[in-house]
């Protein structure tokens, strides 16, 4: 029997930096905003490669590698399935008028004197709604811009408010894919995850809106805001627009608040949104399937809805964008991105690595204010080196989880610290895939908002307050077992 040897410190680094490298040939010289496509995917594989040899070298034979490789794996599939079934909830609040509903009416509040706010609200309002800050900057962000341009705002600032409440509903969304993956990696579960996530996030955006709401009184809002009643419009000549919709998500916010697990509830939901959609819009049901038996029409266009694909077409371009979703099949490459950072993952942390590289950086953390705040130093350079939010997730997820057990703490301390951090600076690094999608969609370079973006920068500052003060750090029971909340 080989001898296993533990990783030196530079064995351990080397698969981290081959994944840097990498990363950085592919978002920078080659294939820019495309290189979540499956460079990157790639280019974790690549890196894990390297980590095998590496492993072997040191005496681990394949099938002990690749345990952990599957046992990584597994970890990730409640999450996975989830991500499946947010596509599908996501296609039938789009059939349903639930989504166009919520734009329509959060659009009645965009009042010109308190644009930067209202800007804000609506962006988190629309990304709560879909759980994507992306398509919200893709979406409502791009007329929010052109609004704002005409009434006089600086680029800069109208794509900060933007990015800040995009990224609010993001990270508060039980839709979005990070804030399910963060929970995933730290062992805890979505709903504790999000209700914990609060305590931090919802006084980051408090202060956030009030900031905003300080600096439009100091522009001349007066100006033209016919492009909002264009766009609500087109909105109306598609769907019968009612607040007997918003049933839908509150109540998939009664099954959350009853602890009905998310997958069940997530189901539910999108079951909802067919059913509403059914009783709601079926005029737009028969023209989307070509089918004349309305039976027929109700259920292709739902079930593709679910699992394919919604566009609902107007003559309005930015609504066309707006109202459209990609089912479960627009979840699949997210799902591969994150199963291939599983598989490097899984070897890195199977075969010691990690642990070699988390005895280097614990160390310096003394109390737990430290270890939050290096938990969060670690999120922010992933962010900036590995140019991808869901890498500042993953490995530092891996890197810590363990630690934040044995000092008796909570996962949920994790899991809110990987969001806090990860998830909202990557939308301020220009070479990071969030900075550089943002960038490119907004027309704003990233270098004129990421100074605005004041929740993404307050949410990290905000967690390390609350470690060092010690405020609402949740402890596990004795022995280590987590505590239910």
């Amino acid at each position: 029997m080989s001898t296993i040897k533990k990783p030196s410190l530079l064995q351990s680094f080397l698969p981290i930096l081959v994944l840097v490298g990498l990363l950085i040939v592919n978002v920078l010289l080659v294939f820019g905003d495309d290189a979540l496509g499956g460079a990157n995917q790639m280019a974790l594989l690549m890196s894990a490669a390297v980590a095998v040899v590496i492993a072997t070298v040191n005496g681990y034979s394949w099938k002990e590698t690749l345990r952990g490789i599957t046992s990584s794996i597994t970890s990730a599939l409640p999450a996975l399935i989830i991500l499946l079934l947010i596509g599908a909830l996501a296609g039938t609040w789009m059939l349903s008028g639930v989504v166009p509903a919520m734009i329509y009416y959060g659009l009645d509040i965009l009042n010109p004197t308190i644009f930067l706010f209202a800007t804000c609200l609506i962006c988190a309002i629309v990304s709560i709604a879909t759980g994507s800050s992306w398509t919200t900057v893709a979406t409502v962000g791009i007329a929010l811009v052109g609004i704002g341009d005409v009434l006089g705002f600086e680029k800069g600032i109208i794509a900060g408010a933007i990015i800040s409440g995009a990224y609010f509903g993001d990270k508060m969304s039980p839709l979005s894919d990070t804030t399910n993956l963060a929970p995933a990696m730290a062992g805890t579960d979505l709903i504790t995850h999000i209700r914990y996530m609060a305590l931090t996030t919802i006084p980051s955006i408090i202060i956030t809106l009030i900031i905003f709401l300080v600096i439009g009184f100091f522009y001349n809002t007066s100006g033209e805001v016919g492009q909002i009643n264009e766009l609500q419009t087109a909105i109306a000549s598609k769907f019968n627009i009612s607040p007997w919709l918003f049933l839908v998500p509150v109540s998939v916010i009664a099954l959350i608040v009853k602890k009905i697990p998310a997958i069940p509830a997530l189901f539910i939901g999108s079951l909802l949104g067919g059913i509403f959609a059914i009783i709601f819009q079926p005029d737009l049901l028969v023209s989307l399937s070509g089918e004349t038996n309305f039976f027929l029409a109700s259920y292709k266009s739902v079930v593709n809805a679910m699992t394919t694909d919604v566009a609902i077409v107007t003559e309005n371009e930015l609504v066309n964008e707006l109202l459209s979703s990609g089912g479960m099949n627009g979840m699949l490459g997210t799902i591969w991105l994150i199963i291939c950072a599983m598989i490097f993952g899984g070897v890195m942390e199977n075969t010691g690595m990690l642990k070699r590289i988390t005895q280097s950086i614990i160390g310096l953390a003394k109390t737990t204010g430290s270890l939050i705040a290096t938990t969060t130093a670690s999120c922010i350079t992933f962010n900036v080196t590995a140019s991808d939010q869901y890498l500042a997730i993953v490995v530092p997820g891996r890197m810590f989880a363990e630690e934040y057990k044995e000092r008796g703490l909570h996962p949920k301390v994790l899991s809110r610290t990987l969001e806090d951090s990860g998830t909202v600076t990557s939308a301020l690094i220009p070479w990071n895939t969030c900075g550089a999608y943002h960038s490119g969609v907004l027309g704003i370079a990233t270098g004129e908002y990421f100074m605005y973006c004041f929740f993404n920068i307050i949410s990290p500052i905000m967690t390390m307050i609350f470690g060092f003060l010690g405020i609402k750090i949740a402890k596990l029971v004795k022995n280590g077992k987590i505590k239910k909340d």
